[in-house]
């Protein structure tokens, strides 16, 4: 009899496109309240929750390396136009 043992499935990459999508959207629920601080900070923790495939760098399609480079500069802009810009 050989006993065979099943590993449970592995949900984590579902589990981080929750989390980001929520991120994301708490944060455009933020820029539409005009709270620009905290959607910079909530759309930046979304990035410790990537939505892809967990493969580094190098080995990422260039799509996902352009949508989280995109992601990044809003961070930046966000951050920036409510440290500097504040009216």
């Amino acid at each position: 009899m050989n006993a065979v043992k099943t590993e449970p499935a592995d949900r984590t990459l579902l589990f981080n496109r929750i989390l980001y999508s929520g991120f994301v959207l708490l944060s455009i629920y933020f820029v539409i309240r005009g709270s620009l601080g905290d959607a910079a900070s909530n759309l930046g923790i979304a990035l410790i929750f990537d939505p892809f495939a967990p493969v580094q760098w190098p080995q990422r399609k260039g799509w996902q390396k352009a949508w989280l480079l995109v992601h990044v500069v809003l961070v930046m802009a966000l951050f920036v136009r409510w440290l500097f810009l504040k009216a």
